[in-house]
Formats: C-alpha cells, sequence, structure tokens
C-alpha cells in the first residue's frame, strides 16, 4: 500500500485528484481571492484530545479491514476508468480522438483536480459491460471558474444512455442549479440504448429531463457549451440545440434528429452523415453550431476562449483563514472505524483528524451526547458539524434543529457526518414524544438554507439517514466511505423482524413452526443485506455522489463549499414545528 498520508497522490488517469499541490491551485483559483474574503473573528475553541491506542490489537485489526477496502474499492475504480473494452479504445483513438477523461484533462486549468462523480455507475450491472455508465461526470476550474462537465464516452455502447447514466446526467445538471456553475457537455453518443429504451425514455426523470433542465439552467442565467466531438443523435441532438455556445469537429461531430437509416427507412433519401448533419452543414448553413473545430483539441481550445468571456459568479462571502493541516495522523483514521458495527466508533476522533489543527469549538458538548455538534474550519473554510456518537433521542433531536439554525443564521456550511443506527424506539421514548422532536430535526434539515455536505461514514439506517441529510433531504454533495452501509435497517434486525413475522403468521394459523426454515430464512436476508446495504452497491446506483476514501475527505468538503460559494446562500426559514 502506497504512503497514505500523501492524499490526493492518486494516478492521473482516475481523474479523481492530481496532487495535494494542485488541490492548493483549484483553492487559489476560486477562493482566495480578497473580495470573497473576511479577518476571521476570535472563537474559543478547543484541541480535540485523542485517545486512540495505535499500538493496540484492536486499532491494527481495525486498521487492516480497512485497508483491504480501500484495496478493493482502488482496484474497482481502476477497472471502471478504462472505459469500455480495448477493441473499441483502439478504434477511437485511430479515430483522432481523445478518451473522455483526456479531454476533460485537457479542458480543466493545468494542475488543477477534478472531482468525479459517481465514477462507478452501473458498476456490478448489465454484466459490467457500462463503466462509469458510460458517461464522466464532475466539477473542474476552466478559466479560474468551476464548471459541470458532462463527457459521453463513446468507448462503452457508442455512449448510449441506460438508466443509470440518465441519472449521472441529471445529477450533474441539479449540482449545477444548486450552486449556479456553467456546464460543458462534451457530446459523443448515439442517444438512448435501444435494448433498455423502456427504462431510459417515457418517465418524468428519463432522457427528456435533460433537455428541460438545459431549458432552466438557461433561464437562470448558467451559461451552456456544447462541444460536438462524435455523434449527437435523435433527442440528443437538443444538447448542442439548446445551449449557449455550440462547437463542432470537423469530420467527426454530427448532429442530427434522424440519422441516415431513419432518413432511408422514412423518405428513401440516401445520404451520408456528414451531409445530413456535419459540421461544415451546421456551421454554414442549419446555424445550429456556432463554432467549427479542426479536432478535439481545437474544439477544447475554443471552449475555453469561450470561458473567457463569461461574467464573473456573484461569490457568497465566507470567513476564511489559512488553511492548516490536523494535529494527528489522518491515518490515523483507519485504527479508529471499527470492524464490528455493534461497536459505535469515536466520531471525535474522525473530527479530529478532519479539521484544521485538530480545533473544534463544540455546541452543547454535556447535552445529548449522542449527537456532537460544533464548528471548525476545513481547508479554511468555516464549517458547522453535525456528527453521530449513537442513537438520536429526543434531546438529541431538540440539539441538531437548535445547532442548524445557528448555521442558518451565520451563513455557516453544514458537514453531516453520518453514522446513524436510527433513532431509540420503545414505550418510553414513544409517549415521551420522539416523533414530535425527531420531526423538528427532519424539518430544520429539510430547510436548511446553507450548502448541506453529507459523507456516510459507517452506516445510515432508517429514519437516521432522514434526519442526517440523506439523499432525500437534498445535499449539496453525498459522498460515502468504502465501509459505510446503507438500508432501512441493519440485517440482523431485519431478519428477526421477518422471521418474527413469519412465525406469528405460522401460530395465528395454528401451523407448525419449522424452526430450521425460519433460520435458513434469516440467513438468505442477511446474505441480501449484506450485498444491498453496500457502499459499492448504493453507488452503483447513484443513490450517493461516490465513494471517497476517508483521507481524501477533507479535500472534497473543501472542493464542495468553494463550489457551493458561486450562489448566495437563502435566508432563514421553517415550517409548523409541532411544540
Amino acid at each position: 500500500m502506497q504512503n497514505l498520508n500523501i492524499v490526493l497522490g492518486f494516478d492521473v488517469n482516475l481523474m479523481l485528484f492530481f496532487a495535494a499541490s494542485d488541490f492548493d491551485r483549484f483553492l487559489g483559483c476560486v477562493c482566495r481571492k480578497k473580495y470573497i474574503c473576511k479577518a476571521l473573528k476570535s472563537n474559543i475553541v478547543f484541541k480535540i484530545p485523542s485517545h486512540l491506542d495505535t499500538l493496540s490489537v484492536e486499532y491494527q485489526s481495525n486498521k487492516e479491514h480497512y485497508l483491504e477496502l480501500i484495496r478493493q474499492h482502488r482496484d474497482k475504480l481502476f477497472s471502471v476508468s478504462q472505459g469500455g473494452p480495448s477493441i473499441a479504445v483502439e478504434k477511437h483513438r485511430k479515430r483522432g480522438k481523445l478518451l473522455a477523461r483526456e479531454r476533460i484533462e485537457l479542458l480543466i486549468d493545468p494542475k488543477t483536480p477534478f472531482l468525479e462523480l459517481s465514477p462507478m455507475a452501473a458498476n456490478g450491472q448489465y454484466g459490467d459491460e457500462f463503466p462509469s455508465a458510460g458517461i464522466v461526470t464532475g466539477i473542474g476550474v476552466i478559466h479560474g471558474r468551476e464548471a459541470v462537465i458532462v463527457a459521453n464516452d463513446a468507448t462503452v455502447k457508442g455512449g448510449t444512455y441506460i438508466k443509470e447514466s440518465i441519472r449521472k446526467h441529471l445529477r450533474a445538471q441539479e449540482i449545477a442549479m444548486q450552486n449556479h456553475l456553467p456546464c460543458v457537455y462534451m457530446v459523443d453518443s448515439g442517444g438512448v440504448f435501444l435494448p433498455e429504451q423502456a427504462e431510459v425514455f417515457p418517465d418524468r426523470d428519463d432522457f427528456g429531463r435533460i433537455f428541460f433542465n438545459q431549458a432552466q439552467l438557461s433561464a437562470m442565467g448558467c451559461p451552456q457549451v456544447a462541444i460536438v466531438m462524435g455523434s449527437c443523435t435523435a433527442g440528443g441532438a437538443y444538447v448542442p440545440a439548446m445551449s449557449d455556445e455550440t462547437i463542432i469537429v470537423r469530420n467527426q461531430g454530427t448532429i442530427f434528429i434522424g440519422g441516415p437509416p431513419l432518413v432511408k427507412a422514412a423518405t428513401g433519401e440516401t445520404v451520408t452523415p456528414e451531409e445530413l448533419g456535419g459540421a461544415e452543414v451546421h456551421t454554414s448553413r442549419s446555424g445550429v453550431a456556432d463554432h467549427l473545430a479542426e479536432n478535439d483539441q481545437h474544439a477544447i481550445e475554443i471552449c475555453r476562449n469561450i470561458f473567457e468571456t463569461l461574467p464573473p459568479a456573484e461569490k457568497q462571502i465566507l470567513d476564511i483563514k489559512p488553511s492548516t493541516p490536523p494535529a494527528y495522523d489522518p491515518e490515523e483514521i483507519y485504527g479508529n472505524m471499527q470492524s464490528d458495527p455493534k461497536h459505535q466508533t469515536n466520531p471525535y476522533e474522525i473530527i479530529a483528524r478532519l479539521v484544521d489543527g485538530s480545533l473544534f469549538h463544540e455546541f452543547k458538548a454535556r447535552y445529548a451526547t449522542t449527537l456532537v455538534t460544533g464548528f471548525a474550519h476545513i481547508m479554511g473554510f468555516p464549517v458547522g458539524i453535525i456528527a453521530n456518537n449513537g442513537v438520536l433521542f429526543a434531546e438529541s433531536s431538540l440539539k441538531g434543529a437548535h445547532f442548524i439554525e445557528l448555521c442558518n443564521f451565520r451563513k455557516v456550511p453544514i458537514l453531516f457526518l453520518q453514522n446513524i443506527t436510527g433513532f431509540m424506539v420503545g414505550r418510553k421514548y414513544e409517549n415521551e414524544g420522539l416523533a414530535r422532536d425527531g420531526a423538528k430535526l427532519v424539518h430544520a434539515v429539510a430547510n436548511a438554507n446553507v450548502p448541506k455536505i453529507t459523507v456516510i461514514t459507517g452506516g445510515s439506517y432508517g429514519a437516521g439517514n432522514y434526519a442526517m441529510a440523506g439523499r432525500a433531504y437534498d445535499p449539496h454533495f453525498l459522498f460515502m466511505w468504502p465501509g459505510a452501509k446503507i438500508s432501512v435497517m441493519g440485517g440482523q434486525q431485519a431478519a428477526h423482524v421477518l422471521a418474527q413475522v413469519k412465525q406469528e403468521q405460522l401460530e395465528a394459523a395454528g401451523k407448525p413452526v419449522d424452526h430450521d426454515a425460519l433460520e435458513k430464512m434469516k440467513a438468505e436476508i442477511l446474505a441480501k443485506y449484506a450485498i444491498e446495504s453496500s457502499a459499492w452497491y448504493s453507488t452503483s446506483r447513484l443513490w450517493d455522489d461516490g465513494i471517497i476514501e476517508p483521507l481524501q475527505t477533507r479535500q472534497v468538503v473543501a472542493m464542495a463549499i468553494a463550489i457551493s460559494q458561486n450562489k448566495k446562500y437563502g435566508e432563514p426559514r421553517n415550517g409548523v414545528y409541532r411544540m
């Protein structure tokens, strides 16, 4: 295993990050300018004490377990980053075309990181014939301006769209809307993958939603640039047609609603792709495209030139101070992560290795201690942190709702470190109004006007997922660590509940209870939950924005906050709290 202290030292081909110094260049582009910085007010903060015994057997066992998860994650990530089969890649290159991630690397500012979203979409599905769902999406910096980038990978089934491709494309546009970012579409796609047409065409959030979103983004004033670098067929032709400016590559890019085979079938006319909708046609006759490029490199250069003409974003002002590393070795997070989910992972040890100087101004430290709340800085950015330290009680909910109110009024982004089994159950707690007070936290999370960034570090179960800004609560970004789990409840609990229900049904019907059959049923449920609750199962279906390693978290959170500054935060608001 390479030295994990070099947090961003990944292979450039993975397109996740380049190097720590390059990340500083990213921050230099987007958040270090004087006009968005203010002097940090003096606050009383405390260095978090660490109690990790790095020589203990438990620590070493936990670390070995987690490093194995990291190895598996990197293997999967490397595999999908290669794109389609080698024969398709070779064919693509022979046409003089760059690969999707190569195009992105050339588009963004030199030596700045690219935050790729959901790189393992569709992994483990469709016979693994759609690596990254045939589309690469993420956020990068172009001429100092953050932008959402969507690039079709034509080496994967011709860049055609399956359900996960569409979800990935739509999610990228959603992030652009949420953060008021320009979009670049690097188009090289045959449109819908026809064998899966029933799964991608007719519904609200299917293929047509892409163009609806483009119209919405345009109305919001988010610039959109399309670079047609290959096929752009059928409904996909609206991607360049609905963009502010469109670039097309000579003898390579084509745009048409109906391709030559469809034209032949419908009208009997024989026409070549270039005659029907090539670069010459659309830049000199139809006006569908605005700029003619000679090759991929030229097209990308034109796109970068366009970005020089865009007006600057109106930034949200934050109190930012110089970044300092944590006081403790971040790699020690691995030994802190409990390999046995029955044991609670100490959130303070995680926070101490994420925040600047390990300094944390805790809020309500002695009250409702199963929820940790407080203020800190990450890579210089102010952040309010909400972290689980056990099950949620009514008091935990009140504490969390109170803290979110503080963040709302102070305009401080919130980081949710989610490791939650859920709310406490039992007669006592229900009779005391747990649902009433839990609803206050859910209200506060749903209506938070500042950016919410969620990182699932451990378990994410049941209503605890909702209270801690799960996917349904529109966090600006949601990432999972490789060892994270997500499901309606834990496998053991689900197996017990379903077995109990089955037993009661048999007893009510006066039938004998086969305990061996019940145990077999429990084992099957456990196996099913083990697969379906894993981080890899989740990220394949885009229930998150990707799996990140714990040592990447500081950088990813800082990037997320920097990205969020492109749109002014709203004013505090809330619904009716049941008192």
